[in-house]
Order: structure tokens, then sequence, then C-alpha cells
């Protein structure tokens, strides 16, 4: 994991220990200092600033106008040194936006005076989080650091939040997993001012009372060509690493070179890209193909003339129907400038087959397929480009026909639910589309604060709607067409944790009167974005391979911003994104793309998933034997056991609800089990969560 962290005192020098620029720390408990372990000093007290991880030299920038003037960039950022200067200039009168609006992933602080400025992104791939200590404010980029620092217990009210609503941004407000660490919401900054805090939207929001003028459809997809285009050159132009000391040690009998380099665990040297057969990873491997600067080659390795990109396809042997797909990526990786590696896997990184690895900054779903993951990313270069993020920024969220409705544009409805109906084997039938247009109509018609109210009632009557009863695409098109629905897991989830939940509903109903600001329709997707960018964030975590860097451009500032300016007339139609991304590639002198681009693999995840728990189920039984969710009181173990049972034997239930249940049971595991902390210079106890698990109610307390 790689993080920054630092504070703000109230007072100057309240937190210094040592002094001086040169060093920074405060004092703790008997008087020591307190610094992040295996950190890097940025700037120094009174408001000091650290690089903690394994950053490269070049991830790490800090420009200064004057000792109290200066900005430190972290990450991949496309900004040279001397536009960093005028941004500088510019943040000193307020100015926040200009940050966030270069080329690449990566975090902004800004220092004027005492006033600490930390940008987060619009996705939520690179959060901040902060808490209040020592009379001021501490800050960082991972929330386990804050725990550690402040010795925060478990939040359980947000953890019941987190299986019972996960997709609504009301019930997860600003809360982490740890109690008092709070996080900035996506598009918005954190400003301390000696110690005070204060949240600042730097992002305009779509009003919900005025309709947005027509965007021209051409343009807006020629915005998302040049945003995608301008990620990739700047992760092509960044400096090339060579994994460890890029040095093979020798041969081993029986393997070549890139085996024996997987077996180590390392990647390859240069850059790589996955090429799963779907429009995401084919237009970003084929655009980091393409486009000038010697995709392959590293500084001092290969003839200079360039090598060709390393494409990755994961060959799922333990459950087929990806065929397509597969021969879809061999035909995108005939193209001479790519390199094609295929990784076949097996039962042995099936879901649930590997149930121990790292602890992770929070929980996520993904916790469950790691290995299949890591499988991939070992067989990968030292900087991979990704397709995460593509559905969430292209595809239209299904409550964005309440949005078409409000703007009075009925007639673009036609082509998305005729595809619902046709995906539903329900062609000729005249109740989908009269089912699909009365909720989009009624989400049109009801407030915010009313759709709050009618989960906050649903979660406490556990109606039989939390049972997920309508499959199929327009049953989950149906459930999306409301301002927020229960999650998967919630079916499992005790009456007294929904009730808890149901309560933050109505809390925040209250507090939010007048609603959100947005349409309904892009509130959804904004939400479904930010869940995605936590997934990814984690599974970065989980899967990482020394020496790797994972590349998300979808998730970029810049990206999210021309996809957000897409007109919903065009997100809605059958095969958008496809369309869109062959538009890009067009745009940027690839013509041609393989017959079936863009068509949806259906069911294929959820056999996958299936034949995992099937495999696991015993061991799955062993993790719910005494659960620390019902010593939490969120579930009951007897329930859950019966839950895994059932879907091993091929029941129909919410198997992403199960994961999410087994993923989380798993974070608290290896946290409980965790030994040490972030921090140098504090006692043992100075840890996040330092009494465990404390049995909340006595009828859950014996796990069921």
């Amino acid at each position: 994991m790689r993080w920054l962290v630092g504070w703000s005192s109230a007072a100057a020098g309240v937190a210094g220990a040592l002094g001086g620029g040169a060093s920074a720390g405060a004092t703790g408990y008997d008087g020591e200092t307190v610094q992040p372990v295996g950190s890097h000093l940025l700037w120094g007290d009174p408001d000091p600033l650290w690089a903690v991880g394994d950053w490269r030299p070049d991830e790490v920038r800090v420009v200064s106008a004057d000792p109290q003037t200066r900005i430190a960039v972290l990450g991949l950022c496309g900004a040279s040194d001397e536009q960093l200067r005028v941004a500088l200039f510019a943040a000193r009168g307020g100015a926040l936006r200009h940050l966030t609006a270069w080329p690449g992933s990566y975090t902004a602080v800004v220092q004027v005076g005492r006033r600490i400025t930390v940008c987060g992104d619009l996705a939520g791939a690179r959060p901040v989080f902060h808490t209040p200590w020592a009379g001021g404010t501490a800050y960082a980029t991972a929330a386990l650091p804050l725990a550690d620092l402040v010795e925060a217990n478990l939040d359980f009210p947000y953890l019941a939040a987190l299986l019972a609503a996960p997709d609504v941004p009301a019930a997860l407000d600003d809360s982490t997993p740890y109690d008092g660490v709070k996080r900035v919401p996506p598009g918005h900054a954190l400003i301390l001012r000696a110690g005070a805090r204060e949240i600042a939207g730097y992002e305009p929001v779509a009003s919900l009372a005025v309709a947005a003028p027509p965007a021209d459809p051409e343009r807006a997809v020629d915005g998302v060509r040049d945003a995608l285009v301008e990620a990739v050159r700047t992760r092509l132009a960044a400096p090339r690493h060579v994994p460890g000391n890029g040095i093979d040690p020798g041969p081993v009998p029986g393997m070549g070179p890139a085996e024996r380099r997987a077996a180590r665990g390392m990647p390859a040297p240069g850059i790589g890209a996955d090429l799963s057969g779907g429009p995401a990873s084919g237009t970003l491997a084929l655009l980091a193909a393409g486009l000038p600067g010697m995709p392959g080659t590293v500084l001092g390795h290969g003839t200079g003339a360039g090598e060709r990109l390393l494409a990755v396809t994961f060959n799922d042997l333990a459950v087929g129907g990806r065929e397509a797909e597969l021969e879809r990526a061999g035909a995108l990786a005939a193209n001479p400038r790519l390199h094609h590696v295929v990784v076949a896997g097996g039962a042995e990184v099936l879901p649930y087959a590997e149930l121990d690895g790292p602890l992770t900054d929070e929980p996520a779903a993904c916790l469950v397929s790691v290995a299949r993951h890591r499988a991939r990313l070992a067989a990968g270069s030292a900087d991979h480009f990704t397709g995460y993020g593509a559905r969430e920024v292209l595809d239209a969220h299904p409550a964005r026909l309440a949005d078409l409705l409000l703007d009075r544009r009925r007639r673009h409805l036609v082509r998305p639910v005729a595809a619902l109906a046709k995906a539903d084997g329900s062609v000729g039938s005249v109740m989908v589309p009269a089912r699909v247009y009365g909720a989009a109509r009624r989400l049109s018609r009801t407030s915010y604060r009313a759709g709050l109210d009618g989960l906050a009632e649903q979660l406490r009557a556990r109606n039989p709607v939390l049972d997920g009863a309508e499959d199929g695409a327009v049953g989950a098109s149906l459930a999306a067409l409301s301002w927020g629905r229960p999650g998967p897991a919630a079916r499992w989830v005790t009456g007294e944790a929904l009730a808890e939940v149901s309560v933050r509903l109505q809390a925040a109903a209250r507090r939010s009167a007048l609603g959100p600001g947005q349409r309904p329709g892009d509130f959804r997707a904004r939400a479904a974005l930010a869940r995605r960018a936590a997934q990814v964030r984690v599974l970065e975590q989980a899967a990482e391979i020394r020496s790797q860097r994972l590349h998300t451009p979808f998730l970029d500032n810049q990206v999210v911003r021309a996809c957000r300016e897409l007109p919903e007339a065009l997100r809605v139609r059958p095969g958008a994104r496809a369309a869109i991304l062959r538009t890009v590639l067009e745009g940027a002198g690839v013509p041609e793309v393989p017959g079936g681009w863009g068509t949806p693999v259906q069911g294929v995840a959820a056999r996958t998933a299936r034949v995992g728990l099937r495999s696991a189920a015993d061991a799955l039984m062993d993790v719910f034997d005494r659960p620390l969710l019902a010593q939490a009181g969120l579930v009951e173990a007897r329930v859950v056991r019966k839950a895994v049972r059932a879907a091993a034997a091929g029941e129909a239930l919410p198997l992403d609800g199960l994961a999410d249940l087994v993923s989380l049971e798993l974070w608290l595991g290896r946290l409980l089990a965790r030994r040490g902390t972030c921090w140098t210079g504090t006692p043992a106890r100075a840890r996040a969560v330092p009494g465990g698990i404390a049995p909340r109610r006595g009828a859950l307390a014996s796990g069921g």
C-alpha cells in the first residue's frame, strides 16, 4: 500500500516534537516522537506531510514558491513543474478545480501558510480521510493509518449499512469502517485552517430543477476520445521502471524467463494491458500499443526501436462460457504491436479458493476472488492498463430513464425498453414496456426524501423485495429505478442491524429535505461509480504484485468529466459503450475491430461464483462457525451457514450478497489478527480496534 498522511495542528508548534523544517513528529503517550512507519517527509512542522510506502521517485513531486507556499503531487500527473507552480499561485486565492484538471491519477496537497488543501478525485479511486487528533485534524489517503493513530474502534452501524444498503450514499454517509475516521466525498476537497476542517466541493452538479442544455453527441464522443488518449499518453510518457534489479538470476529446468519471473511474483518490465476481449480493455490495449512512445521499451533495455505491448488474457479452464471473448482477444492480439500472453486458471483460482490474504484498507467483495486477479496480474507488466470503471462512466444507469422523463424525452425510452424485453426473452410482450415506463415515471415524481423514507420502511419491515424475487434484466432494471434499494446481503442481516440502517436513512432524509440537488439517474450513476472505484482500490491492494502499477484511465478525473458530458439519449441506446469506444478507436487511427465487439457475456460470472462456492463450501462452514459478524450483531451464524449450503446446492440465492458477507468476515478476521501499527514511537496498544469485537447483543454473542 502507498499513502500520504499529515496533520494540521490548532497552533503552530503544538504538535512538533523535534521542530524545524527538516524533521517532524508528534508527542505520543510517554513523550515519544510519533511518525509513520516507512515514511518519507515531504515537509515539516507545524503541519507536516509524509509519503508512506513504495512510491517511485517520479510519483512524488513537491514544488515551492516560498517556505510556506508549496504543492505536493503524489501519483501520476501530466502537469509540468511550471504548470504546478502556476497552479500554486492560483490556489493561493482559493481556486481548487484546476488542481484536479491535469491528466493522470494523483492526489494534490497545497499548503499556503497555515491553510492545507487536499483534493480528492471525482470517482473515489483516490479518496481522502480525516479524523480529529491532538486538538487539530489528521488526514491521509488511507483510513487504517488514521484508525491506528486514534485507536479507533469499529463503526458497527457503518458495517451494517455496508451489508444492507451498499449502493445508497445516505446510508454510508461519510463514514468508514473505523469509528471517528471520516471520508471526503468524491468531487470534494478537505481544507484545514490551523486544525479546523472544512469540506468543499469543486465540481458543479446537474440541477434537478433545470434541464441541462442539449449536448452535441459527436462533440461529446470526441471529448471522451481526447481525454482517453491523453490519459494513455501521460502514462506512456512517464519514466519506465525495471521490477527489482531487472536481472534474471538464472535458468530453472523446465521454466522459461517469463515463467521464472511469474514464479518470483515479479511483473515484466515495460508496459502491458489486460485484453479480456471486452471493449474497454481492448480499447486501452490498442491505444497504448498504437500511440507514439515505444510502449514495451524500458530505458536502457531493448533495441530502442520499440517492443511490443504485453497483452494478458485470462482463460478460465474451470468454467466455460467466454469462448467468444477469447476469440475476440486473439483477433485483437493479431496486431503486430501486441505480444499476447494467455494465463490459464483452473480450480485453484476459483472464487473462494483462497481465503487468506493481505489486510486491505477497507473491505470489498473482490476479496473472495483475489487469486484470479493475482494470477492474471503476475503475468503482466510493471505498468499495466486495466479497463475498470468503463461500464460505470459510459453506460446508462437504469434510473437515467427517469431523467429522460423529467426532460420530456419519452421517445428515447423506446430502444432501451425494447432491448430489455429482448434480453429477458419477452419479445412481443406489452407488459415489459408498461412496467418499465411506469417505474421510471414513479421515480421521476418521487422526491429524494420520500425515496429514503420508503427504503427505511422497507428495511424495517424486512419487505419481500429484499429477497429479490424477480430476476433477469427486467427485474434488475425495475429494482434500480429508485433513489436507493436494499443490498443483496440485506436478507441475511439481523432485524436490529436493519433497524439501525433505517434510522440512518431517516436522519439523512431529514438533513437533506431538498434532496441531493441532482436528478435521480445522475445521482445513482455517481453512487455506482464511487462504489466501483472503492472496489478497484481494494482489489489493487489485495492483489498487489511487487513493483507493479495498475493504471485505470477510465477513473481519471478528466476522463470522468468527459464521459459526464455524454447526452443521456446517447447513453441509453443498446450497445452504447461499445459504439462509443469503437468511435474512439476510429478517431485514434484504429479503423477495424473484431466481429461481435461489445457483445455482453451473460451469466458466466454467476456460474463461476457458484462453482467456487460449491468447491469451498466446507471451508466457508469453518469461517462461519463462530463468525465475527455474529459477535457484532450483524448476522446470525446459523442463517449464513444455511445460505451457504443452499447456494452450494444450487438454490437461487443472490451470490453477490454472499460474497459481501464472506469478504467482510474475512476482512474483520485479518484486521483483528494483525500485529503492530502504522506508527513508530507508539505503545503496542496504539492501533485500530485495540479491544477486538465486544459482543453487542447476548442473543447473538454465541454465534447462533
